[in-house]
């Protein structure tokens, strides 16, 4: 594979002149309070970004707080934000500090943010205007200093077009856009991440990879990656789990990428965890248990062995 010197930007690994120019970017914008929001499609690494914002910052030494605002019911994400006071609802037993509070000097991550209610969305517009808000079920304001960074995958003025979000939160929320590439459009980087992962995944033990075969990187160049980076990494924990030897041939690749269809309708992260725990089990069988013997048939050291057992709690 193509060799280029290879950069990491706050855990972004890259050789793309794309990121590279993010990169500089983000440097710039970091020193600044001004609110940012980051376009990308899923997978394409939006929380990096937020966390190199952060860290760049003056606010680099106070707390950084994110969440996925698609993942929670409208009442439990008002929560997660603004807190509560006991007895504000059903199940409010106590005093709950919210991410705002939590994140009080320096920075909130707040990604799919196109997924938050209407009703809420006025709320957050305001702890952005005033900087201070009031709990669930409280009476008295609580002041806070909070940086906001925002992402989301979807045109925002296209929601805003739809009725779908307000027009003048994202006007405050997107005072500077940065906008995240696909991986099929970073040149060079499905390469260098390729040879990161496979660097990870050679650490763990389970078995080493000294180099791709020419059928398997021209498969992987010419995959369009909608999952991006994600999806890379994914695609190479299965050659791991499915593959054997130094060479990682088109055979130890996913269906997709085989030009063989999409596989049967079972996550991918499930049918990994699966493949593994089975190769464990059947070299247990055949060492008859002894586990010094299966972590050398399975190409490991028997501490990666006893804490693969732990983790498919196969003890």
């Amino acid at each position: 594979m193509r060799q280029a010197e290879t950069n990491d930007f706050g855990g972004m690994i890259s050789v793309a002149p794309q990121m590279t120019r993010l990169f500089e970017l983000v440097r710039r914008v970091a020193r600044t309070d001004a609110s940012v929001l980051v376009r990308g499609e899923t997978g394409t690494g939006k929380e990096m970004v937020a966390k190199a914002v952060h860290d760049l910052s003056p606010r680099a030494d106070k707390p950084f707080r994110a969440i996925n605002c698609a993942t929670l019911t409208p009442e439990l994400l008002a929560s997660e934000l603004f807190g509560h006071v006991k007895g504000a609802f059903t199940g409010a037993v106590k005093d709950r500090r919210g991410l705002f509070r939590l994140a009080d000097g320096g920075t909130l991550f707040l990604d799919e943010i196109a997924e938050i209610p209407l009703d809420l969305q006025a709320r957050l517009l305001r702890v952005l205007q005033e900087q201070k808000f009031v709990p669930l079920g409280g009476t008295e304001p609580v002041q806070v200093d909070v940086r906001l960074v925002s992402a989301t995958h979807r045109s925002l003025r296209a929601e805003v077009e739809a009725g779908r979000f307000r027009e003048d939160l994202m006007y405050r929320i997107r005072v500077v856009p940065l906008f995240l590439p696909p991986l099929r459009e970073r040149d060079g980087d499905i390469e260098a991440l390729t040879r990161h992962f496979i660097a990870e995944f050679n650490d763990q033990g389970f078995r080493h990879v000294e180099q791709v075969s020419d059928e398997a990187t021209r498969a992987l160049l010419r995959h369009r990656w909608p999952g991006n980076v994600r999806e890379l990494s994914n695609v190479l924990e299965y050659a791991f789990a499915v593959g054997e030897g130094p060479e990682l041939g088109l055979d130890d690749l996913t269906p997709e990428l085989r030009g063989e269809g999409p596989p049967p309708a079972l996550d991918r992260e499930m049918t990994v965890v699966e493949l593994e725990r089975q190769r464990i089990i059947d070299a247990l069988r055949e060492a008859r248990g002894r586990k010094s013997e299966a972590a050398q048939l399975l190409g490991m050291s028997r501490s990666t062995l006893w804490r693969k057992l732990r983790e498919h709690k196969l003890q």
